[in-house]
Parts: structure tokens; sequence; C-alpha cells
């Protein structure tokens, strides 16, 4: 046999690299070695032994004799006609390859006092116990059953030409579906042409952005207080947030045109963080606003948990020419689908159009395809429901713990949404209570994150995700960590 003249994937074996007349031997020192420093994980099925010795152009013999060896030694196990599985690691061996761990924070009054582009992902890493971060639905309850029904179905139903690459804007049958959901839900009337297909709203501000600096808008007017995350995406995109103050009305219209900006973010169903709603006079105001050259990027964020208080309508239902519209399952389903959709202005679509289509051909197609299923079988409405009920009890035993552990904080948008925001009347400063609570194994966000004017003090505590009892033990750490502050 030449060297290096047959070799495998698996592993990158090579028998260029084997010892003449040594082959049995050279196989199961290579198989011990990938064992031992976790190449091969304790679990894992080695290749058939017909399929490994095609590859590597030898005697299914010699395979048999390594796979025999490991055996004996105890490393490996035959399971019949399932394969040969790893089932142990040699006791001295090279230390195994571990997934690297979650970063500690060494300073966390550092990450609450100068939030970088990369602190959701450090507080997400932090080790803690007790989670109130916000913006989550109950995990727990997504409906993994029907997913996975629907999945079927789909897999069941798709020609070959299905798996190809597909339409930037999504695959029809789910633009379809979204129109639909919109109409019912929302109040928005649209065509499923006018339908952009993203991962998520991250990605939906992403491409807003980068087409409205390439046409010189590159000023986006934000909520003040807003969302930290929203205002890092313009800013890494090259766009300004000048901010504009938020009352128990929503943005201050009069405001926003002081600023001179011609976009703005809002969040007019459930404003993040104080979760106000938009009211009527603003809402003619921002028309006035619109008609004079603005754009509004609405984040219809929160929308469908309400608990204490009618629907509210969607802003892209009033003013359809000046309003690019944003949502996702994120908070119905769960963040780890990355689905979204974004319904523009004519004369922005060809351009997010093509700014989709350079970033990703297009979001993957198969879960667009469940999604569609499931919102066209009523199945979301159903999810919807259940949900509801689960995130009021969870939102009562927040309220009631918070008026039982700080009998000072004031709460402010518990009507709907995930989270509520708590502020303090002469507190210690909101991002000291952060650092220390998380010392402590709970999870907050600070007030000031989501602040660009000083502001009194407070918190943004998420309540979807934990049981009663946790969200009371996290709510009673935080009491004790503003007690020992002040």
């Amino acid at each position: 046999m030449a060297p290096g003249a047959a070799g495998s994937d698996f592993l990158q074996l090579d028998t260029g690299d084997a010892p003449p007349g040594g082959l049995a031997d050279w196989l199961t020192r290579r198989l011990r070695e990938a064992i031992a420093d976790g190449r091969l994980p304790v679990g894992s099925r080695l290749p058939p032994s017909r399929l490994l010795a095609g590859e590597l152009r030898l005697s299914r013999g010699v395979v048999i004799e390594a796979y025999r060896r490991l055996t004996e030694d105890g490393h490996a196990a035959g399971r019949g006609r399932h394969g040969t599985f790893v089932v142990a690691a040699p006791t001295a061996a090279v230390p195994a390859v571990r997934e690297p761990a979650p970063p500690r924070l060494a300073r966390p009054d550092g990450l609450f006092t100068s939030p970088g582009a990369d602190a959701f992902d450090a507080l997400r890493a932090a080790p803690a116990r007790i989670d109130l971060s916000p913006g989550l639905p109950d995990l727990a309850a997504f409906p993994r059953a029907a997913w996975l029904a629907a999945e079927r179905a789909v897999l069941g139903s798709l020609t070959p030409a299905a798996f190809g690459y597909g339409d930037p804007r999504g695959t029809p049958e789910l633009r379809r579906a979204l129109v639909h959901w919109l109409a019912r839900t929302r109040g928005i009337v649209a065509d499923p042409d006018e339908v952009i297909v993203v991962g998520g709203v991250a990605q939906a501000m992403g491409l807003v952005a980068q087409v409205l600096v390439r046409e010189g808008i590159d000023e986006v007017a934000v909520e003040d207080p807003g969302s930290l995350g929203a205002r890092q995406h313009f800013r890494y995109w090259g766009a300004a947030t000048p901010p504009v103050p938020v009352d128990a009305e929503g943005v201050r219209v009069d405001a926003l045109r002081a600023t001179g900006a011609r976009a703005v973010l809002l969040t007019p169903a459930h404003q993040f963080p104080t979760g106000v709603v938009l009211g009527g006079a603003r809402r003619r105001a921002l028309m006035d606003w619109v008609a004079d050259g603005g754009l509004v990027l609405e984040d219809d964020y929160d929308a469908e948990h309400r608990y204490d208080r009618p629907p509210v309508a969607a802003l892209r239902a009033m003013l359809a020419d000046g309003v690019c519209y944003m949502g996702s399952v994120s908070k119905l389903f769960a963040p780890a689908l990355r689905l979204g959709w974004l319904l523009a202005p004519a004369r922005y679509r060809e351009a997010l159009v093509d700014a989709k289509r350079f970033t990703d051909l297009g979001s993957a197609a198969l879960p667009q395809l469940a999604l569609a299923r499931l919102l066209e079988s009523g199945e979301l409405e159903r999810h919807l429901r259940q949900l509801r009920r689960r995130h009021r009890r969870r939102r009562d035993a927040m309220i009631e713990a918070i008026g039982a552990r700080l009998p000072g904080a004031v709460v402010h948008g518990a009507a709907a949404g995930l989270h509520l925001m708590v502020t303090f009347e002469g507190g210690p400063d909101d991002a000291a209570v952060a650092a220390a609570a998380l010392e402590r194994g709970v999870k907050v966000q600070p007030l000031s994150w989501h602040s660009l004017r000083p502001r009194r003090p407070g918190l943004v505590l998420g309540y979807a995700v934990l049981p009663a009892s946790e969200i009371a033990e996290g709510v009673a750490t935080v009491a004790e960590v503003i007690h020992d502050l002040s």
C-alpha cells in the first residue's frame, strides 16, 4: 500500500501514518487517543467496521481487531446491530478536551456601570441560581409536541426542490400565514409580498439601519428610557441614537421633533421598560410627524402579553406608508427559533430585500414552514392563551413579593408584558444593586442600563421564566441587597 494512499474524515485517519505490518496496533492506538482526549466521548458510536475499512482501504479484519481490543479493555462495547459504542475513557490518559466554562465576571460592577457590546452575553453567561432578567417567556412551556408534529408534516410533504435555495424574503407559506396572523391579532392589512422573514427583531433592526445609513439617515431617535440592546444595534451600523423622553403617555413627540431626527424607534404597544402604552393624542401627533417626512420603526414588543388592559392597535395599522414594522416569535415561542418579520414602506422594500439577500440568502426554510403550520392551525393562539395564564400568575407573585419585601418601591408596567420596572425613592445606585445581587446569585438588570438621562434608580425584573417560589426568593435577595447598600 502506498503511504498516504487512503484516509477517512473520521478522526482524520491516514493509513500513510501506519507502520508497515502494524495496522491493527496503529488503529487501536489512534482510537484510544481519541477516547482519551475527548474527540470520541463516552456514548459516541464508532463507524461500522465495513464502512471504515472501505474508507481506509484496509481489510475489514483490521478494523474488527481494533474494535475487539477496545472492547476487551473496557473502553467500547458492542450493541448488536446498533453498532459499537464508547463506554469508558482510559484512566491514565491525556486530559480530555472539555467545553470552555462560561466566563465568570471578575468585576460585575464594571459590567453594570459601563455595559459594552457584550453586556447581555456576559450577563447570560454569569453563573446564578435565580435569573430575573427580562425578555423571555416561559421557555418550559414551548409546545414541543406541536412543533415536532408540524416538522414531521412539513418533511413528509416537501418535494426535493423545496430543499434548495429559496426567496430571500422567506417562504411563501410563512409570509401568507403571517399576514393572516397580523390581520387577526394586530389589525394590520398587508400582502404577503410586503413581508420579509428575518432572524428576529435584532436582524430586522440591523437591516433597517444599514439601509437608512446608506440613504443618509444616520440618526435614529430612541425612547428614553429604552432598550440598551436596540441602541447598540443601531450604533453598530453607524446610526446615532438621540434620546427622546417617555412619560405616562409614551414618547413625547414634541421632543422628537426637537431632535431633528428623521427616524425613531418605538415600542408603542408596551414601551420597554416602563410598560406604558402610546396614548391617542401622541399617536395623532406622530401621524403629523410622519406626514412631515418622519419614519417610525415599530418594535411590536410584548403586544400579545396583556393581562389587565384591552388590546392596542399597531401603528402599522394606521400608518402603513410611514412605519417599518418588526415582530418575532421570540416572546411567543422561544428566542432560539430566530424567526421574525419585517414590513416596510414600499420605498425601502427593495433595498431591505437586497440587504437580507446579501446577509444570508434568506432565513432557514424548514423552521419557517413549521411555524406557518402552527400559525394557520390556531396552535399559536392556544399556546398564547396558556402562556398568559402562567405569566399572569407569576406577575402576581412578583408584585406580592415586592409589596412584602420592598414596600417603598413603585411598580410600573404591570398590565402587560413579561417584566416589571421597579423604581426606588432615594435608594442606592441601581448598578451597585445589580452587581451585589449577582454576587449573591440573582440576576437583574439596572434601569440605568436602559436610560440615557439621569433618573431615579430602579431595576427591570423579568418574571415569566421562574416559578413563584424562586421569584419570591429572588426579590427577597434584592431587598436584602438594597437594605445593605442603603
